[in-house]
This record gives C-alpha cells, structure tokens and sequence, in this order.
C-alpha cells in the first residue's frame, strides 16, 4: 500500500514538473514573440511609483503585449519586477515581451532631440528648449538668469547667457531646467579648452571676457571664414581704447527690440551699449560656438580696425575712418540710394 501510495505521489510530482517544464518552455516562447505582426509605435510612460502589474495591465491595453499576467510571471521569474524604472519609452508593437521588460529594467527612455544654433541668447534657447516640449519656457529662462544656478554650475556670472553651448542635445522628459543648463554648461567646458584657458590668461582676459568678447564676434559673422578677422578688429579696438561700436550689443540693451535699429537707440545708455560704454560689456549676448570662441583667444594679425557689411554676408574691413566712411557710402548708402 506505501508502495503504491509512494508511486503516485512520484507520478503526481513527475507529471507536475513536466507540466511546470511545459508551461516555463510556452511562457519562454511567447516572450520572444511580438504583440501583433503590423508595427505600430507608441509612446509609453512609466509613472515614478507605478508597479509591475499596472505597468502590465497598461501594455496590454496599449497592445504591446498580448496578456498582461504572463508579462507578469516573466518579469517575476527573471527577477526584474522590481527593476522598472520610471519614464517616457517609444514601443513598437514588432517589439517582443523580453524587448520591452529589457527596455524599461535598463532606463532606455525616449529621448528628445533639442538643437542650439550659435548665436542664440537665453530667450531664444528658452523657447527653443519649451519647443521641444522638455521645459516650461519662463522657468527654463528664469533658472538660466539666476545667479543660484550660475553658482551652481561654477560660471561667475549674474546668469548663464552665453555659457549654454550650442549643440545637439538628446533629452529626456521630465527632467528639470537646471539638469538641461548644468548639461549645457558641460559641453561649454569640454568645448573650452585648457590650453584656451592658458591663451586667455596670455591675453590678459577672464574666461568670461572672452565668452563676451566671442559672443559679439558670432552675433557679427556672416561668412564663418571671416570670424578671426572681425576678432581682430576688436582686439585691435579695445587695445587703442576705442569704443567697439558694434550694433549686436545696443540691440541687446534693447527691451522688447522690433528688429529696426534706429539713431536714438545707438545715442541711448545702456550697460551694453558700446557706442557708449568703452571696452567690453559687462557679460554675453549670445551663445558662442567653438569657432568664435577661438576667434577670440586667437585673432587674426591685422592693422584692421573697421568694417561694414556689404550685404552678401561678407565684410569690407579697413584700416582707417576714411576708407571706412568710403566704404560705407560703396555698400550702404549708395544702396540704399539704388
């Protein structure tokens, strides 16, 4: 009778593993078998606290995966239940159940992509960051204009303008405006060479009167060959003590400017007017790239100390006022004329 007793209860367990082997071999299958054949892709969000069998439940619905229960046991047995991390994910429904659970255990959000042209000043990057649907545009501004956050990111300055370097960046949402500045102000140092420090040094210049001074040679470059010569006049300016009189910084100045620059906005005071004020500004206009960052440090070698457009994006450059005013009525005036 124990005999008997013992076989069955041998069989029930053998027959029980077997079936347990079956349904851990189907289970194993259907982990590498995609939700649905037609690739449709959707944005899914894990919300900060939200567990595995809601977070199942909400594939399901979203047809990224055909039954939320065996996406469950899958990511219980591979003892990632616990490891979702929270945010925005672009899902496919050609992605398999293991592709998904994999995604979401390593924190592979969707990224968004945010470019920063050169020149551009806080308020233009502001609006360029709200675009891309990562910041409110008035925090975003406030935070890159309070010197907490320029402490916090080691800039001495009053704000960060012209220290978020301009690049392509990949972001996720939901982070906050002071982790997007303290990574563009990265990429300004790892732009901002040692050896570009030592030069500034050489120059007689701050860090920061050199992202000034870079600042007014990106805002006046047309043609990108011609950065370290438009340097060179200013250099050649502020060491003559001449004003730099350079329309970029009155603009600047200039609230709620509407685009036509007019006599009484170049006679008007402003810190960063320089037809008034000599020598540099008190900070950046704009956002410099890497290339007037080292026109800066490095100008040409010139005797040059004027220029004016001549509306094709180049500049005449002359070495004294006569030539310039000759210049001038060649390129301005007797356009304007025409």
């Amino acid at each position: 009778m124990l005999k008997k007793l013992g076989f069955v209860i041998f069989a029930l367990m053998f027959v029980g593993i077997c079936a347990a082997g079956v349904l851990y071999m189907h289970l194993m299958s259907w982990a590498d078998r995609p939700a649905g054949q037609a690739a449709r892709e959707k944005i899914f969000t894990i919300a900060p606290g939200q567990g595995l069998k809601a977070t199942a439940h909400a594939l399901q619905r979203e047809g990224l995966v055909a039954d939320a229960l065996r996406f469950t046991i899958l990511a219980r047995l591979d003892k990632k239940d616990k490891l979702l991390k929270a945010g925005e994910y672009f899902f496919s429904t050609t992605m398999t159940p293991r592709d998904i659970l994999g995604q979401m255990v390593e924190g592979r959000v969707h990224l968004y992509r945010l470019t920063i042209p050169e020149g551009y000043n806080l308020v233009q990057i502001a609006a360029a960051v709200a675009a891309a649907g990562l910041a409110d545009e008035k925090r975003f501004l406030e935070a890159a204009r309070s010197p907490d956050t320029a402490e916090s990111v080691d800039v001495d300055a009053g704000s960060l303008e012209g220290y978020l370097f301009p690049d392509t960046y990949y972001f996720p949402r939901g982070l906050d405006s002071p982790t997007i500045i303290a990574t563009m102000v990265k990429q300004f140092r790892a732009a901002f060479k040692p050896a570009w420090e030592q030069q500034a040094e050489a120059l007689g210049m701050t860090v920061h009167e050199v992202v000034t001074l870079a600042s007014i040679i990106e805002k006046e470059t047309g043609a990108p060959q011609e950065r370290p010569l438009i340097a060179s006049v200013f250099h050649n300016r502020l060491k003559k003590g001449m004003r730099l009189e350079t329309d970029p910084t009155v603009i600047y100045g200039i609230p709620d400017f509407d685009g036509n620059i007019k006599r009484r906005h170049l006679e008007t005071y402003t810190p960063y007017n320089t037809y008034k004020i000599k020598g540099l500004p008190p900070g950046p206009i704009a956002s410099p790239g890497a290339l007037a960052l080292e026109a800066a440090l490095f100008p040409a070698q010139s005797d040059f100390l004027y220029f004016v457009s001549k509306k094709d994006g180049t500049h005449q450059f002359s070495r004294t006022i006569k030539e310039h005013n000759a210049a001038v009525r060649k390129y301005q005036l007797g356009r304007r004329k025409r």
